[in-house]
């Protein structure tokens, strides 16, 4: 019996966190271009923030809701070895993206929080796709590139490209995810 929990615990440990959810990643999309719609008549900078923040949130309980789903019917706990790998790499650049709208906010910076953003939990999601399937450090890459060209562009640019990342990316990427690697 100890032979097969080391058997199970060696597979998982060398395993990929396939609970990444495409069906939320897509219901995430759905939500961030709700929040753009909304947030593109907000004439005070607070209130278009506090926008994009619950719209944050949102996603978040999304992600962990379908994250969990997932793994649930793989049979595979979602804090299992590659889970925890995930997490431990995808925290960090969120951390710092908190922290840093806090500042730059306070600071009168908003315009750049966009470009921010983007770059940053596309980092995230590199970083936590290391442990992940192949797609996952590609939507990633695809999140910097938005958040790239959010900081380097005009800057009324920005809540247009937080649609196209965190609606179209999250979409697009959460329908391969869904099809090729079972939602």
């Amino acid at each position: 019996m100890d032979n097969l929990h080391y058997i199970r615990l060696a597979m998982e440990r060398a395993g990929s966190f396939t609970a990444v959810p495409g069906v939320g990643g897509v219901l995430m999309g759905g939500t961030a271009m709700a929040a753009a719609w909304i947030a593109a008549s907000q004439s005070a900078a607070s209130r278009w923030l506090t926008v994009w923040v619950s719209e944050a949130v949102i996603a978040l309980l999304l992600g962990i809701l379908f994250a969990a789903r997932k793994s649930a019917r793989a049979k595979m706990p979602l804090l299992s070895a590659p889970g925890r790998k995930f997490i431990a790499a995808f925290v960090p650049s969120m951390a710092a993206g908190a922290l840093l709208t806090f500042v730059l906010y306070r600071d009168g910076a908003v315009a750049v929080l966009p470009g921010v953003w983007l770059l940053l939990y596309g980092a995230s999601v590199v970083s936590g796709g290391a442990a992940s399937v192949r797609i996952v450090p590609l939507m990633g890459a695809c999140f910097m590139a938005a958040g790239t060209l959010a900081l380097l562009g005009p800057r009324d640019w920005g809540n247009p490209l937080l649609a196209v990342g965190f609606g179209g990316l999250h979409i697009l990427f959460g329908i391969i995810i869904t099809v090729k690697y079972g939602g």
